[in-house]
């Protein structure tokens, strides 16, 4: 039996390789399917199952195009419907991979078709549970993000609950649990850095297994954030037949010549998105720019920011990373990019054409410029969960999840220096201020992380 897990640390997502005797099976693929391909290949594996564990709400799954390339089945949950060809699973049919088998366990919770498969080796011991967003490391699934039920929150959150307790918790505590996400994602509140665990630890040491159906829900159901905007369109995508991804990754790598790209960059339906470093997009970009590094949550960042999943995109990136970037935007649904600027912001300059970028201060100078008084406008713009943590006495959160609704409430006279725990969002947020006319804006270096090793004693963290 080989397994392995193929961790993306951009979406904090797992994806499942499994194979035997010359078959092979994929749970929950990407949208890139080259990597399950060459593991089939390098394994003498003919893919012969792509399991989901549930539709999707953060990124556009691959079963679509796997299916095409391999002639595999997709196996989808009960309850689950969709636009391309796919076998239903019944509640505990199982499955043959070589010797192995996989088991469905319908656990509706998360979402109404969310599924468990369960995986036996050749003697039919129960070896791994690869439990999608039903249960996380430490967390289980949100209850709030099946697109267009009839139930609430709390009935969802009910149904969760009784699928851990009912269908999970009786299996052997020796079995590995395999989940879809950990820590970064969005689909749990809180859940831990680790990517797998036995059961029993975890029934140990989860709260889930560890409450009263109604403290379940309770907890559950408060304190719950504005899930990203995208996330409803990427399931509307997942039940879907969607653009083959070869073709995205053609048309968005697109060398463009610096006088295709102004002509682009001016159209009101184009927007100019900067994938560098921090540093680089500080020190001069192209003025309409809105900064989402490559090196940070790039995916989750353009899907929380970018109202519309149609968005036409053209870029800058670092040499080399430009098949990158197209394939992390395609990863969330945001297929329309249409190339890329040739030779950089170093050709556009050599060309004339205007450059921007934006002033920073050391955390120190921060703190001073507060306490002195020189600094009247600075701007907390972490999640909401973070400030509440911990933030500088005085300085109001604007979080930049927030940022559409939030920067109405700035005064483009005024200058603002702005924080966030590294300097990588408060960047987004300078940028995106920018657009707004908010163009006298300064990063704080190293954001809260930086300001807490400095010398605060002028000041008050709260």
């Amino acid at each position: 039996m080989i397994l392995k897990q193929l961790y993306t640390k951009c979406l904090a997502q797992g994806a499942y390789f499994i194979s035997s005797e010359g078959e092979a099976a994929i749970i929950d693929p990407l949208r890139e399917v080259q990597p399950y391909l060459d593991l089939a290949a390098e394994n003498d594996s003919k893919i012969k199952y792509i399991f989901l564990t549930h539709f999707h709400a953060d990124f556009v799954s691959g079963q679509v195009d796997l299916a095409r390339a391999t002639g595999a089945t997709v196996i989808l949950g009960p309850n689950a419907k969709a636009g391309y060809d796919y076998h239903s699973a019944k509640d505990n049919e199982v499955f043959q991979i070589g010797k192995l088998s996989i088991t469905t366990i319908h656990t509706p919770g998360h979402t109404m078709e969310s599924t468990c498969y369960l995986l036996k080796d050749d003697v039919g011991k129960a070896e791994a549970l690869f439990t999608g967003d039903t249960l996380f490391i430490g967390d289980v699934g949100r209850p709030d993000l099946a697109a267009k039920s009839t139930l609430t929150t709390e009935d969802l959150a009910g149904h969760l609950y009784d699928s851990l307790h009912n269908r999970i918790a009786p299996l052997d505590d020796n079995i590995i649990i395999y989940p879809a996400h950990g820590a970064g994602s969005a689909c749990g509140k809180n859940m831990s850095s680790e990517t797998s665990d036995t059961l029993g630890n975890q029934k140990k040491t989860n709260y889930a297994f560890n409450l009263t159906k109604q403290e379940f829900i309770k907890e559950l159901t408060t304190g719950l954030e504005m899930p990203p905007a995208y996330f409803p369109e990427n399931v509307a995508m997942n039940k879907q037949v969607n653009t083959e991804f070869g073709d995205i990754i053609k048309r968005g790598t697109s060398a463009l010549s610096v006088d295709d790209f102004e002509k682009l960059s001016i159209q009101d339906d184009v927007l100019v998105l900067d994938t560098r470093g921090v540093s680089a997009f500080a020190k001069a970009s192209i003025p309409s720019a809105w900064f989402i590094g490559l090196k940070g949550q790039f995916a989750p960042w353009v899907g929380a920011l970018m109202p519309d999943i149609h968005q036409k995109i053209i870029f800058l990136a670092e040499p080399g990373t430009e098949e990158e970037v197209v394939t992390r935007l395609a990863r969330v649904g945001y297929d329309n990019s249409l190339g890329y600027l040739k030779g950089g912001v170093e050709a556009w300059e050599a060309a004339g054409k205007e450059t921007v970028s934006i002033a920073e201060v050391t955390a120190q100078e921060f703190i001073n410029g507060i306490a002195e008084g020189t600094i009247v406008n600075p701007l907390d713009v972490r999640k909401p969960g973070e400030y509440k943590t911990s933030h500088i006495e005085g300085v109001p959160h604007f979080s930049l999840d927030e940022i559409h609704h939030n920067v109405r409430e700035l005064d483009g006279n005024k200058k603002y220096h702005i924080h966030c725990a590294g300097g990588y969002r408060s960047l987004i947020y300078a940028s995106i201020a920018r657009s707004y006319g908010i163009e006298n804006v300064v990063n704080v270096l190293g954001g809260y992380g930086a300001i807490k090793k400095a010398d605060t004693s002028q000041i008050t963290l709260t």
